[in-house]
């Protein structure tokens, strides 16, 4: 059995350095410091990784020269093989200023113009590497002319007058960008309904958001013949399960609905997605957003990996990190909301450097393709955290993340072979069998 290792690690900076191990046959006898992988018992088909193309990151890459460029995408879409990403429908905290597609009540003026100089080139760039990238798009903010508020920020709400109008808004984003050849597989309804945020923000309570899509988002789509698979939620995980049973309790929008999307920001809550997935098995759950705060001395690489197993763990078709690309200061915000990204530009904005959680996001999506199925396993500790997978060429992708300060052994054990090996403290190690 021929078994590839790939290994992170944060003290002795070797980066997905190879090597190949050799097994032997399975001795009963071996009872102690055992993860067992069972391939016949599987699980979710995987979507797919990825991270969202913000206006900030396109800004970011548009600085860069036409080799930097070629080497980013390489990085990206092919090393990292990136094959879910996320768009933002209008501006977010990470755009260069306010803006929405339309100002006028008719419609009549709108235009993803907004979009054609950043975004847009670097989505095309991107789908040269990977033709195959499906894309989630979420709004942030209805036009200020549609709310109560009229404002784009600090929450509010949609009209009812204007929810037949926003459909038709979302509806002719869609068209827009299917007209330049990009297709808009998944859309949420708001980003972060529940949330008063100093930037571009709407409040929905799961009665508004399942009003909007059943009397006037998935009329407009039949009507428009659009395919775009609905998600609801798109928040943090403290209230998944609830939001989710919440809606799913209107028969005709679980009906319509393809799923559940949510945030990680308010801890690791992964019982929530078990129960959406207990509860509601054939809905997708995708892991829409994800990031943290700028400090480019703690890239939160631990925190990735352990977010990225717990979701798979408990179900989770799919995970999209936050901004793919900020500069050194964690922006261009337009609102000033400084972040890291797991790649950043350097200080004269001619070149980028790799943060670790770079490398730890690529253990599962360099390895772990789309339509991969997962595959169940088992741990003798709670210090080793572990998922595993079949690929759609069968080969078994087993991904081991130890947080702790101290090296850990064990015997892993496949069908009749096991091989023993030992992970580092502070690393992560993919196996390819």
């Amino acid at each position: 059995m021929k078994i590839l290792k790939f290994v992170t690690n944060k003290d002795k900076n070797m980066y997905y350095y190879q090597t190949e191990l050799s097994d032997k046959k399975y001795s009963s006898k071996i009872e102690n410091e055992v993860i067992n992988i069972y391939p016949s018992v599987t699980y979710q088909t995987l979507i797919g990784f990825g991270g969202a193309i913000t206006e900030a990151s396109a800004y970011n890459y548009s600085l860069l020269s036409d080799e930097k460029k070629q080497k980013f995408l390489h990085d990206y879409f092919s090393e990292n093989n990136y094959s879910l990403c996320r768009l933002t429908i209008g501006s977010c905290d990470f755009s260069l200023n306010s803006y929405s597609y339309s100002h006028k009540h008719d419609l009549s003026d709108f235009s993803i113009e907004p979009d054609l100089k950043y975004t847009i080139p670097l989505i095309k760039d991107a789908l040269n590497i990977n033709p195959n990238i499906k894309f989630l798009a979420s709004p942030w903010s209805p036009p200020k002319f549609m709310k109560n508020t009229k404002i784009s920020i600090l929450g509010g709400k949609l009209l009812d007058k204007y929810k037949s109008t926003y459909a038709k808004y979302l509806a002719k984003y869609i068209k827009s960008y299917s007209d330049l050849g990009i297709n808009i597989d998944y859309i949420t309804i708001q980003n972060e309904p529940n949330a008063i945020q100093r930037w571009e923000s709407c409040l929905y309570s799961p009665q508004e958001e399942s009003d909007f899509i059943v009397n006037y988002l998935f009329p407009e789509f039949e009507f428009q013949n659009i395919s775009t698979k609905i998600l609801i939620y798109d928040h943090n995980k403290e209230k998944l399960f609830n939001r989710a049973h919440e809606e799913f309790s209107n028969e005709q929008l679980k009906n319509i609905v393809s799923g559940v999307a949510f945030h990680w920001y308010t801890g690791n809550h992964f019982e929530n997605i078990k129960l959406c997935k207990e509860f509601f098995p054939d809905k997708l759950l995708i892991h829409s957003e994800g990031c943290s705060g700028l400090n480019l001395n703690n890239p939160y690489a631990n925190e990735y990996a352990n977010e990225i197993i717990g979701d798979l763990n408990s179900g989770a078709n799919g995970f999209i990190d936050w901004n793919i690309f900020l500069d050194k200061n964690g922006g261009p915000s337009h609102i000033k909301n400084p972040c890291n990204s797991p790649i950043m530009m350097d200080s004269d904005n001619h070149n980028y450097f790799k943060m670790l959680s770079y490398y730890y996001i690529g253990h599962f999506s360099r390895f772990i393709l789309p339509n991969a199925v997962r595959v169940a396993n088992s741990t003798y500790s709670d210090n080793l955290k572990i998922t595993s997978f079949k690929n759609p060429d069968n080969r078994i992708v087993i991904v081991i993340l130890n947080k702790e300060n101290y090296d850990m052994s064990f015997n892993l054990c496949i069908n009749d072979s096991t091989f023993h090996d030992t992970i580092e403290k502070q690393s992560i190690i993919t196996y390819i069998i």
